[in-house]
């Protein structure tokens, strides 16, 4: 009920059902898009899946970690991250490169330009914290868990609702994976850990709006299915803005002010919010006029009792 006023006072009733034909178009196209893109340059793996050289080096005095990265880069090293490992005066270089003996050598002798002194305290090979084997078990877990997804919500609502709520999730896991591959931006394990949060968040936001079209198509007696689905987004739209709003004012302070190492892992969050959100706007109720959804799919079911007594004259 306070949804209803919500939306009567603030006086929301936007037809978002309206332009369902335009967003499936821009979605068709952005998945079209994103497959491309991982079927021809894939995945441009960081070194918890490829792996490389850890050099690590001491400074006489804390330098700046931008200054180092800008070193390196000029240099024409790829695929490196570099962190403070102890105190502000160790740094910590990974390298995607093969270790060789000199290749210590050659990043002391890069850092310590002019008078700057630098110390070499070890070069050694890292190996891949994520391997082959590892990836595809990971890969078939996350396909397990999404048809766990879709049993639940089958049982939960109706089957389709479950159809639903997974294809709109396989659509924002493979936007999140086209842009990072568009983009050629490092897929580490933080990124790893933002897709799953992601997965956990659209799906939470989808189940919202699920709910309030499977009680609308129970108790409001007028209109059709578009329009039902409409009023459901509108008493949810308070709701999903606010809850998206505040976490993007965290990712983006994470973003700015969190530094390199997680970076990428609320680029990834700040993307998915965002897909997550249109989504569960857009897609999910869109899928459910595609796939035919009506009253008697969410009727329920009349007691034997109740039978017998509309029966009597």
């Amino acid at each position: 009920m306070s949804d209803k006023i919500s939306v009567k006072l603030l006086n929301i009733d936007i037809n978002f059902m309206k332009a369902r034909r335009i967003a499936f178009a821009i979605s068709a196209a952005l998945l079209l898009i994103s497959i491309v893109s991982l079927a021809t340059q894939g995945l441009r793996f960081g070194l918890d899946f490829t792996g490389g050289t850890l050099v690590e080096v001491s400074y006489a005095q804390a330098p700046e970690l931008e200054d180092v990265r800008a070193q390196l880069e000029a240099a024409g090293y790829e695929h490196f991250v570099v962190q403070n490992f102890g105190s502000s005066r160790e740094v910590l270089v990974r390298l995607s490169q093969a270790f060789s003996p000199e290749v210590g050598d050659q990043v002391r002798s890069l850092l310590a330009e002019g008078d700057i002194e630098v110390e070499l305290r070890r070069a050694e090979f890292v190996g891949a914290q994520v391997g082959e084997e590892l990836r595809d078990q990971g890969g078939l877990g996350m396909l397990v868990a999404l048809i766990c997804v879709m049993i639940y919500v089958a049982f939960r609502f109706q089957y389709k609702f479950a159809v639903g709520s997974v294809l709109a999730l396989g659509h924002d896991v493979i936007l999140l994976l086209g842009f990072f591959s568009l983009f050629r931006i490092d897929f580490d394990l933080t990124v790893l850990a933002a897709l799953l949060a992601v997965i956990g968040y659209s799906l939470n936001d989808t189940i919202v709006v699920y709910d309030r079209i499977r009680e609308n198509f129970r108790t409001v007696r007028e209109g059709g299915p578009k329009d039902l689905i409409n009023l459901s987004i509108n008493q949810t739209l308070i709701r999903t803005t606010i809850t998206s709003l505040t976490t993007l004012l965290v990712l983006f302070s994470l973003l700015i002010f969190g530094g390199e190492m997680i970076h990428n892992f609320a680029l990834a969050l700040i993307v998915g919010v965002f897909v997550g959100t249109y989504s569960s706007i857009y897609v999910a109720g869109t899928l459910l006029l595609a796939l035919k959804i009506n009253r008697e799919d969410l009727a329920l079911p009349i007691k034997e009792g109740e039978v017998e007594e509309e029966g009597r004259p």
